[in-house]
């Protein structure tokens, strides 16, 4: 009996563009964000937000959100990162594109 050959081949994962929002702590920041991307009828893959500073009586908080988005393109990305800056009480919007490369392995017997 031979052994079986192993086939390895490099595909390429979709692109996924990252975005980190700081915003003034607030009820409806998070649908806002959110809607930019639900009426392009796109999900984020990954969704994170927290509230920072301090938590006393009267203490200004901030909040941030941190989101992937899987299948835009460089140019949508920014698009959706300029509308995200026109949002009241959105101070900074940082996106990036996070690159990944997946090996795949297939065993013939």
């Amino acid at each position: 009996m031979s052994s079986p050959a192993v086939v390895r081949s490099h595909a390429p994962l979709p692109r996924v563009f990252c975005f980190s929002v700081l915003a003034e702590a607030g009820p409806g920041i998070m649908p806002r964000v959110l809607e930019l991307f639900a009426k392009r009828n796109l999900v984020p893959s990954r969704w994170v937000s927290d509230l920072n500073g301090p938590n006393q009586r009267g203490a200004r908080r901030e909040l941030s959100i941190d989101l992937q988005v899987e299948g835009l393109t460089p140019e949508l990305t920014d698009y959706i990162a300029n509308c995200l800056r026109q949002i009241p009480g959105v101070g900074t919007v940082l996106t990036s594109e996070k690159g990944r490369t997946v090996t795949a392995a297939a065993v013939s017997r």
